[in-house]
């Protein structure tokens, strides 16, 4: 059985609610589907009354009945009929070239969401790009309606197809470069032709009206010399934040930043505090420059962690060497990776020996050393020697083309906190507008001497203030740093999400062999019973084995040493959760656990031995057993402290080893419970036992290899699959993957969780803080605008260079 189909294969329908009127609804049938006991996921897109099911049964393919006795429950009158026609499915990614605004962001993404052909659109602002999926999408005319939106939103940015060759990439970097320094050229024009003409209007005004003994002398001078010098500066600094607001409320986008400052600043006119007007102004525009240089700072900062792509590949050919892009490699050319460079794609070492860096993978700096006949993966970056190197997978299924995408599009399963902060973020602006309104106009009406004016002035102290942007491009610059953070440690989480929840994490259960332990089995001793020799009893397990892919299996074989002569084996069974039933040279052999001996009634007495054994019976008569032992691996007891020392209450081992095996492994490594003989899906069946008598907001872990433990994986609040170097499956299966063999992995993922939970936190309760303590100050009186946007402008670039802490240190 090859690795890739021990993943279970997904089922997938498409059904159409007819008379889904009701939102609330939907999202109750669309967590009821999600609970059905095959589903593994259901999405419903609530705009096309439709809902995508996914599942590891057929029965996903043909729930009409059932999905509509579901649905009856919830809400009637809604007929259920299976998509029907042939669905062409779309998935492309666009580069949003200029993206700045976090807020925008988020508003270009529930744009497109709300396209009827679109299924999921996720905006991932950390890398400027959104990913669609939807069906039967016309992609010549797809990226016009996203410009559209785009123009609609946040004029001036450029949609493009996000290519995936790696020349195409590095051809893009050149154009991406070219796009910087055309941007930078346009921010130079602005500097030289607006703001710095502005600001040298500015200090005029200033020195000849705010400083005393000078404006005592040229108060006589016409006001409209004052109008012409504030008002000159004001257009000039101004002026693009003003038709930006301009075309935004024509387009019906009201509630942005431009609209607020643009106002705040209008209205200080209105009331001739020049000085304040201006100056709010050109506060906002420098804050802005500069919170614009620390996102692209930290966004750079972020992708130097996944500078993992290889370039080029050297080809070699009947006449030499040729530098080629490592997607048009095939697989069975050979390759040459000389000292220095990044080793393009998977193979197998024909010629040649070297030390590799394998730390942009596992995250580990101590270099392995490989020979010809191992296997190398993309990614790693060759030492010292000269390797010729045989493909065995194509760029796109090559592990570093694996990797880079999985952490790529982790940003699209968003954090709790970062859905938290969105929703917040589309409210917070209107509510603190309209409250500036009532604080302008309602006291003046309602209480005795309060001055419009006055009251005007604290309102537009709102408006400044009213902007979410430290929380909005901070939150989600955040997440993505730690997911960076921890690929280059060798974890790939799959999302904020998962990133998330290992802070919650109280139990974690632990698959015994190959996780906790090597999986390097050996044979450490045969006994005879009944007149049967040893070699006897060896050379027929090793026969009855033969055709398995368990490490029990190759151990025997490896003990017995020689060739199988295929043709004497005959009526070969495998009996799950037992053993092994085989005829072999016209003996019935059994070979397997002491439930296989009491199922077929073998007379013979369990073994009391410290390792895993395998009972023979050879014609209905015990012929002995085989002992194998297993080595507990290096770091697995210190991670297991290390895990308490985190405040993991509980640590349970599985296994389907004997109960005296897994009580000595518990014991050696202070597990805190351990459950053994159990079968595949009695370990699903105890994992589901564990989730339900822990508290709802605490999460638990499961740890396998990602190999066989797929169904347990899956069930599990989050899945760790260990040893993800050159295991597709275990990429494939897990949601968190420790790319090295080491259990302390796990507490490595869990502390960087924790600190990018930690600088999160300290963004919201810092912006909120500050953003609460001026508003109160304001409605009071006591803080002028000047301050307000040294606030803003300031806890918006403390929290982005905050953010840029998570993968600082890697």
């Amino acid at each position: 059985m090859t690795e890739a189909t021990l993943v279970k294969s997904k089922y997938k329908a498409k059904y159409i609610l007819n008379g889904l009127s009701c939102s609330n609804c939907a999202a109750k049938i669309e967590k009821a589907v999600q609970e059905l006991p095959y589903v593994l996921e259901a999405e419903m897109n609530f705009a096309v009354s439709k809902i995508l099911i996914e599942g590891n049964s057929d029965k996903v393919e043909n729930m009409t009945k059932e999905l509509q006795e579901l649905v009856d429950q919830i809400e009637s009158g809604i007929t259920v009929e299976q998509g029907s026609g042939k669905i062409r499915e779309y998935s492309q990614k666009y580069i949003l070239e200029g993206l700045t605004c976090s807020n925008c962001a988020g508003k270009i993404e529930k744009a497109v969401n709300d396209l009827p052909q679109v299924e999921k659109a996720e905006l991932n602002f950390a890398t400027s790009k959104i990913s669609i999926q939807g069906e039967n999408i016309d992609n010549s005319s797809f990226r016009g309606k996203l410009q559209e939106i785009a123009d609609r939103i946040e004029p001036g940015l450029t949609i493009r197809e996000a290519e995936s060759k790696a020349n195409k990439e590095n051809s893009n970097d050149n154009s991406h470069a070219q796009d910087h320094s055309h941007g930078t050229e346009e921010e130079n024009s602005y500097m030289k032709r607006r703001f710095w003409p502005g600001v040298v209007l500015f200090a005029i005004a200033i020195i000849l009206f705010e400083i005393p003994a000078i404006s005592s002398k040229v108060a006589e001078m016409p006001a409209f010399i004052e109008w012409i010098l504030y008002g000159s500066s004001y257009l000039l600094i101004g002026g693009p934040v003003l038709m930006a607001a301009y075309k935004n409320i024509k387009r019906g986008q009201v509630f942005d930043e431009n609209f607020l400052m643009g106002i705040a600043t209008i209205g200080a006119f209105a009331i001739q505090e020049f000085p304040e007007g201006v100056a709010v102004m050109l506060f906002y525009m420098v804050g802005e420059m500069f919170q614009e240089k620390a996102v692209d700072r930290s966004r750079r900062s972020i992708k130097s962690l996944m500078d993992i792509r290889p370039d080029y590949a050297n080809l070699k050919t009947d006449d030499g060497t040729q530098r080629v892009d490592p997607e048009s490699v095939q697989i069975g050319d050979v390759i040459l990776i000389k000292p220095g460079e990044k080793v393009p794609l998977d193979g197998e070492v024909l010629e040649g020996s070297s030390m590799l860096d394998t730390s942009a993978l596992t995250g580990e700096s101590v270099p392995r050393k490989v020979e010809p006949g191992e296997d190398v993966l993309g990614g790693m970056i060759n030492k010292n020697g000269l390797l010729t190197v045989k493909v065995n997978k194509e760029y796109g299924q090559s592990t570093v083309a694996k990797i880079l995408d999985l952490v790529e599009n982790a940003s699209g399963k968003k954090a709790p906190t970062e859905q938290f902060i969105t929703k917040f973020a589309r409210y917070y602006t209107p509510v603190v507008v309209y409250a500036a309104l009532a604080i302008a106009v309602l006291p003046p009406l309602f209480l005795p001497g309060a001055v419009f004016v006055d009251w005007f002035y604290r309102a537009l102290i709102f408006l400044v203030i009213s902007c979410p942007c430290a929380l909005v491009v901070s939150i989600p610059l955040g997440f993505f740093g730690g997911i960076g953070r921890a690929s280059r440690q060798g974890i790939l989480v799959k999302g904020g999400n998962y990133l998330e929840a290992l802070n919650n994490v109280t139990e974690i259960v632990f698959d015994k062999t190959g996780t906790l332990t090597k999986g390097e089995f050996s044979v450490s001793k045969v006994e005879s019973y009944n007149g049967f020799k040893k070699n006897e009893i060896l050379a027929k397990a090793a026969y009855a084995e033969s055709h398995s892919t368990h490490p029990i299996a190759k151990s025997i074989l490896e003990a017995y040493e020689q060739d199988i002569e295929t043709d004497k084996i005959d009526d070969y069974q495998e009996i799950s959760g037992h053993g092994i039933r085989a005829v072999i040279d016209d003996q019935e052999v059994l070979a397997g656990n002491i439930k296989l001996m009491n199922k077929e009634n073998i007379d013979c007495q369990e073994a009391d031995e410290d390792g895993t054994i395998v009972y023979l019976a050879i014609d209905k008569k015990y012929a002995g057993y085989i002992t194998i032992t297993d080595e507990i691996k290096a770091d697995t007891a210190e991670a297991i402290k290390g895990l308490k020392k985190l405040g993991i209450r509980n640590l349970t081992m599985l296994t389907g080893d004997r109960k005296a095996v897994a009580e000595s492994v518990a014991a050696r490594l202070g597990l805190d419970n351990y459950y053994a003989e159990l079968l595949p899906d009695q370990k699903v069946e105890k994992v589901e036992e564990l989730l339900t008598n822990k508290d709802e907001k605490d999460k638990l872990i499961f740890v396998g290899d990602g190999i066989n433990d797929a169904p347990v994986l899956a069930r599990s609040d989050i899945g760790v699959a260990m040893g993800g170097l050159g295991s597709d499956a275990a990429i494939e299966a897990a949601d968190v993957v420790l790319m090295t063999d080491e259990p302390s992995k796990l507490i490595t993922a869990i502390e960087t969780a924790r600190k990018t939970k930690r600088i999160v936190w300290q963004n919201i309760i810092v912006s909120l803080a500050v953003k609460g303590f001026f508003v109160v100050l304001g409605a009071l009186g006591m803080a002028t605008i000047w301050e307000a946007v040294f606030a803003d402008v300031g806890v918006a670039l403390l929290a982005v260079l905050n953010a840029m802490r998570i993968s600082r240190n890697v």
